[in-house]
Parts: structure tokens; C-alpha cells; sequence
């Protein structure tokens, strides 16, 4: 009689785990890995339509809507090209796409990026690469460049901080700086339906485009 195997010793092989999903569908039908973005899978009709619908501020901001990345986008565009009126179009379209990753990962508030830590601005930056050479620009943005953005970035957030999140001046000027008078000068925020800011974005980036 052939003496049967000690089933006690064999163990089973552990099942294979799926590796959890990192790509998301876009209504263009676009299908984008977070984890390994490609230009390809990048639309701008998607970025607008995503950053239309993120709130800045948590949605923490006066008004009947809420203050959009798309919306923030757009005066930052705006106020770079006040700082910097020689700049070429590609660098103000550098500044319209600065926070176009936000379509997919969303807007966090300073203190919940430094709570979470690396992660996000890794997560960020290879986003960001996509999109750039998506669109014809270098997939690093050069340094001096970088610097005028985030230089209208913290304007565009005075006056959002002043004009629609309720900081005093006194606390606006302590956390993003006093902005200089004749680039902020006129610059008043009106707050716009997704829709409208959506088209907004679109546009100027067609406009911005057609110039390189």
C-alpha cells in the first residue's frame, strides 16, 4: 500500500494580493495612473473640469460659490503677467497649470501637506511633468520661473485670505507677505459658477497655447 503524504506539514501557497487601483477614469475617457502619469492620458478639458469643482480653502470662503483652483489659477496667471509683462506665453501658461495636478489629487491647506509630508509633493511633481510636456513645455519648470509663480501664488492668496476667507490684513501680511499695491491694484475676485470658471480656464489656455 503506497503510504499517503502528512497533510499536517503542507502549508498553502498565500494568495496573491492585488495591488490596490491608482488610476482614475476621466469623463474624456481617459484613463491616468497617479503612480506613473503619461501625457497622453492628459486632457485639458479634464484639468477644467476638475479644478472647477476644487474648492481652495477647504471651501472655508464666503459667497454663494465655492473659490475654485480653476478661479485661483486664473488670477495667479494674471498676476504673474503683472510681475513679469515680458515673460513669453509659455512661461504664463506655466503659471495657469501651476496647481493642475489638483484635478486628480485635490487641494490640501498648507498644514495638512506638512502632516501628511513628502508623499504628496512626490505624488505632485510627477504630475506636474505630465502635464508640462503634455502641453509643450519643459518638464521641469525652470527656477527663476518657479520663483515669479509661487511670488504671485502668495498674492493671489492675500487676496483671497483677505477678500474672501475673513484674515485680517494684519494676519494676511504675517502669513503670505504685503503684496506690492501697484501689482494688486484693481484685482478683485468675483466668484464665478464651475461652469463658467470651467470655460474660463479653457479658453485662456487655447489663448496662452496658440502663442508659443
Amino acid at each position: 500500500m503506497t503510504p499517503q503524504p502528512n497533510l499536517q506539514h503542507i502549508h498553502p501557497m498565500p494568495a496573491k494580493k492585488t495591488p490596490p487601483r491608482a488610476w482614475q477614469r476621466m469623463l474624456s475617457g481617459r484613463r491616468l495612473d497617479l503612480l506613473d502619469p503619461t501625457p497622453v492620458d492628459i486632457e485639458i478639458e479634464d484639468i477644467a473640469h476638475g479644478l472647477a469643482f476644487v474648492a481652495r480653502w477647504n471651501g472655508q470662503t464666503k459667497g454663494d460659490f465655492a473659490y475654485s483652483v480653476a478661479e485661483h489659477s486664473l488670477l495667479v496667471e494674471e498676476i504673474f503677467a503683472r510681475i513679469h509683462p515680458e515673460a513669453p506665453a509659455k512661461w504664463r501658461l506655466a503659471a495657469l497649470l501651476h496647481d493642475a495636478p489638483e484635478y486628480v489629487i485635490g487641494d490640501m491647506i498648507s498644514p495638512v501637506k506638512a502632516a501628511v509630508g513628502p508623499g504628496y509633493g512626490e505624488l505632485d511633481d510627477r504630475l506636474a511633468a505630465a502635464v508640462h510636456i503634455r502641453f509643450g513645455l519643459p518638464a521641469t519648470i525652470p527656477a527663476w520661473v518657479k520663483k515669479k509663480i509661487k511670488q504671485a501664488d502668495k498674492i493671489s492668496a492675500w487676496l483671497e485670505a483677505v477678500q474672501l476667507a475673513g484674515f485680517t490684513l494684519t494676519e494676511a501680511n504675517k502669513l503670505f507677505g504685503t503684496p506690492d499695491d501697484e501689482v494688486a491694484q484693481g484685482l478683485k475676485i468675483v466668484l464665478r459658477p464651475p461652469v463658467e470658471v470651467r470655460e474660463a480656464y479653457v479658453a485662456r489656455h487655447k489663448s496662452l497655447l496658440d502663442g508659443l
